[in-house]
């Protein structure tokens, strides 16, 4: 009898391996980095260690979440950060009627920016970055102009709560994070909205031809991420019990961005990965976490960032084309 020769795995094989990386990938590094982590330091699987992990990823989560939907039609929304700068300086003006009221203005308050920045998409057929970048540098300004020159301290204790209480050993923002999470999951799964946007995202032209409203569809996702970068705003208001639009927000569209891709929603429209996102924000949290732990300089932190985008987005594309 002749011994059976080894093969070397065919395309079919490379293929569906390159699927798994592609689909599995962000969840295989994330275990394998929260392994690394816990056996270079005794420390971080510490109660408190975890509390400060959540309280840092729990409004770039809720940002990226809004921030999935919108490149899931294939746009993107560079304006999430001054609407957290907006939120932040909204929010102290209304603390007198209560926290409650305060945070429900500032959610209106992105509601309305992305109103804007949906019917310049949508009706005005503006480019989503350029469309998202004026409204990015406009409502920064806008913020610091209500705000002032320097940081407000935030008094109010319904609103600290919100930045520092915690349910079940959980922080509430992780807890407020996680209910955004499913909710979003919810709706790009189970509604018609969600099958509506997913399929605009795949192609906007068949879209329109089969009868969809694509322009509401489009606002409406813009009007969600507002909404969400708001709450985010507002959250960061009560974690760090001051109101700063001059720096709070700053570069938070990146981190949004780069949860997204990382956690597998591709650029190009089409697909919504929300349990990716969830898994990517994760990823780059402990990922900046993990270095600075160990006193890695702040550059070196940013290059292996952009190291992990730059595969992300060759994956990314590399599962447009298959």
């Amino acid at each position: 009898m002749t011994p059976t020769a080894w093969a070397a795995p065919g395309p079919l094989d490379r293929a569906r391996l390159t699927r798994l990386l592609q689909s599995y990938g962000v969840y295989a590094a994330l275990l394998v980095l929260f392994v690394v982590a816990a056996a270079l330091d005794g420390s971080f699987l510490s109660a408190g260690n975890v509390r400060i992990q959540l309280f840092q990823v729990a409004p770039t989560l809720i940002v990226a979440l809004g921030m999935a939907l919108v490149i899931g039609t294939e746009g993107v929304d560079l304006s999430v950060g001054a609407v957290i700068a907006l939120a932040a300086s909204v929010v102290p003006l209304y603390l007198g009627y209560g926290a409650p009221l305060a945070v429900l203005i500032a959610l209106v308050c992105g509601a309305v920016c992305g109103a804007v920045g949906g019917t310049m998409v949508a009706l005005a057929r503006i480019q989503p970055i350029v469309a998202t970048l004026s409204l990015m540098i406009g409502l920064r300004g806008v913020a610091e102009l209500i705000n002032g020159d320097s940081a407000k301290p935030v008094t109010d204790t319904g609103l600290l709560g919100l930045g520092s209480n915690g349910f079940a050993g959980v922080p509430v923002m992780a807890w407020i994070a996680g209910a955004c999470a499913v909710l979003t999951a919810l709706l790009v799964r189970r509604t018609t909205f969600g099958r509506q946007l997913v399929a605009i995202g795949d192609n906007r032209r068949a879209s329109r031809l089969a009868g969809l409203p694509v322009r509401r569809v489009l606002v409406t996702v813009y009007v969600l991420s507002g909404v969400l970068a708001a709450l985010a705003g507002a959250m960061i208001v009560g974690h760090g019990a001051e109101a700063d639009p001059a720096n709070q927000g700053l570069n938070m569209e990146l981190n949004a961005i780069t949860a997204v891709v990382v956690g597998g929603t591709p650029l190009t429209g089409g697909r919504v990965r929300v349990l990716g996102t969830v898994a990517g924000a994760l990823f780059m949290q402990l990922i900046t976490a993990v270095l600075t732990q160990h006193n890695v300089h702040t550059s070196y932190t940013q290059l292996v960032e952009a190291v992990i985008i730059c595969f992300a987005v060759y994956a990314s594309q590399e599962r447009g084309t298959r």
